[in-house]
């Protein structure tokens, strides 16, 4: 059994976390964004992610394939076990950030780091650096989090 956990109500979350309608956040012009650009709409992240953890909505919409974010925990934050419908492309863009996959060793990303998590695959992480650790995620899919063992 598992426990779905959307990033819903895209139109809504496109207004609150970029402050700009969901036409303008998916559209295919050029965009350039830093971790630091006053632009860039912080929000807390879903359960079951305790505070210290906010993700920012660059591209796309949310509910829909193909969309992107940074993901921003605080120093020394652990990340709950979970996992993701979609497969995500990730990017450390700051901190030191200790990834874990079930069955498979850990893995310590620093800024570059690029790594590839398959779509239903269960992991952990640990921000270990003294600042924030920032991941940029490319989903695949709509945007999740499930809780529990993935299905067969």
């Amino acid at each position: 059994m598992y426990v779905t956990i959307r990033v819903v109500l895209a139109v809504s979350m496109s207004t609150v976390l970029l402050g700009v309608p969901l036409s303008a956040a998916s559209g295919d012009a050029p965009l350039a964004r830093t971790t630091a650009d006053p632009a860039l709409q912080w929000g807390p992240c879903p359960p079951p992610f305790p505070a210290g953890c906010q993700i920012a909505v660059l591209h796309g919409d949310p509910a829909q394939a193909n969309a992107d974010v940074f993901f921003k925990v605080s120093a020394g934050y652990a990340i709950p076990h979970h996992w993701h419908t979609s497969a995500e492309r990730m990017t450390l863009v700051a901190g030191k950030l200790r990834v874990t996959y079930d069955g498979y060793p850990p893995v310590t990303l620093e800024p570059g780091t690029y790594a590839y998590g398959p779509a239903k695959a269960p992991h952990t992480g640990e921000c270990l650096s003294d600042e924030p650790c920032v991941l940029f995620i490319a989903f695949e899919g709509p945007v999740d989090v499930q809780t529990g063992d993935p299905p067969d």
